[in-house]
């Protein structure tokens, strides 16, 4: 991955005004917005309210290419094999209804997983699919001898998150995927609290699949995903959803056509372009920065914010896979109601989530360590 000069933090902390009114310990759930991505918003809007389609600001083809071009170059696979959708439970459904299973095979999914890696593959259960749950673990090499005591033979698919969403503990991806591959079973990736905060590389860690959104690790807009399928795998699945935009030449409506794009026929029809122009704005900056230098620094947050922590009295999940690194910092302390502590640090500005009966923090490269050490504070109050 390409590497870039160190980058200035306090700089880039001024273009987030959330700084100014509250500190954002959510980021794996949703992110702020930015004063350049407002500015690029803006910009386009004041373009298409003079000129409607025809505005030559922040054209279609060109926001496109910008942002399949960096993230190919992120997740190492081609642009063609991307393609813009809504969010992850969309792309999580479009793989599961083209996946070719039959009455009798079985699906593997994570215990406590996030619901948008579980509803889209239940209704395989009314075919005759079965599914069943890896049990989750403390580490991620307790995980994978989990993994691999549930494989049988009827197991076709697997479909897992690249990092606990629960508990900020990545997946060994690629020991699994190498042990799937060798089984000949299906990798699905739900990259939603991996993409941006770890190296996921699809071609290397064997998986055919993955959808993740924006709004995560990538600081884009809410209502934005991408999905990705390996082109070796896109002609063998079902395409149940095919739309206007789903066919090559589709400015041409008539006569009706036949052939299907690439990844890129998920689209299906009229997108939602605001939201391109801001995914485009916030990936430039990312790229700006550098990926490997905004997955570093927030490994440096959050391992400041886990020492704090851990100083005050506080246990962290982290503790048991601390040869791993990971963005997520879940916390709990003895003697403590958990819930009354998010809620106490929402009063107080500080935004962060409630999970299993712990705190998550998920800290960005926006964030400062002074900001970190007021919440500490409150918390050690």
């Amino acid at each position: 991955m390409k590497t870039n000069p160190s980058p200035d933090w306090t700089k880039l902390q001024h273009l987030y005004p959330v700084n100014r009114e509250m500190i954002w310990l959510n980021n794996c759930g949703t992110t702020p917005a930015n004063t350049d991505t407002l500015h690029a918003v803006n910009e386009y809007l004041q373009g298409y309210a003079a000129r409607g389609g025809n505005t030559e600001v922040r054209r279609y083809p060109t926001v496109k290419k910008v942002i399949r071009t960096i993230l190919a170059e992120l997740l190492g696979v081609e642009a063609e094999e991307l393609s813009l959708i809504h969010h992850t439970n969309e792309g999580i459904g479009f793989i599961s209804l083209g996946l070719k299973l039959k009455s009798g095979d079985r699906i593997l999914l994570l215990e406590n997983e996030y619901p948008s890696n579980i509803y889209p593959w239940e209704h395989w259960k009314e075919k005759g699919v079965s599914i069943s749950f890896v049990p989750m673990a403390e580490t991620p090499d307790g995980f994978l001898e989990n993994l691999k005591s549930s494989i049988t033979p009827d197991v076709k698919v697997v479909s897992l998150s690249a990092v606990h969403w629960c508990t900020g503990m990545p997946f060994p991806l690629e020991e699994i995927g190498s042990f799937l591959a060798g089984k000949g079973i299906e990798f699905v990736l739900d990259g939603a609290q991996g993409v941006g905060l770890l190296p996921v590389r699809p071609r290397e860690m064997g998986i055919s699949y993955m959808a993740f959104p924006a709004w995560k690790w990538l600081l884009g807009p809410l209502g934005l995903g991408v999905l990705y399928i390996a082109k070796e795998k896109l002609e063998g699945l079902n395409f149940p959803f095919k739309g206007t935009g789903s066919v090559v030449n589709d400015e041409v409506y008539l006569p009706y056509r036949e052939e299907l794009k690439g990844t890129d026929r998920y689209e299906i029809s009229t997108v939602n372009f605001i939201d391109w122009v801001y995914f485009q704005s916030t990936l430039e900056m990312l790229h700006k920065v550098g990926f490997h230098n905004s997955m570093e620094r927030i490994y440096e947050l959050a391992d400041y914010l886990s020492d704090k922590l851990r100083d005050a009295g506080w246990k962290l999940a982290s503790d048991h896979f601390p040869d791993f690194k990971t963005g997520i910092v879940v916390a709990e302390k003895e003697g403590l109601s958990m819930e009354n502590v998010v809620s106490d640090l929402k009063k107080n500005g500080v935004m962060c989530a409630l999970r299993l009966g712990r705190v998550r923090f998920s800290p960005h490269i926006y964030l400062a360590k002074e900001q970190l050490d007021r919440v500490v504070d409150l918390v050690s109050r």
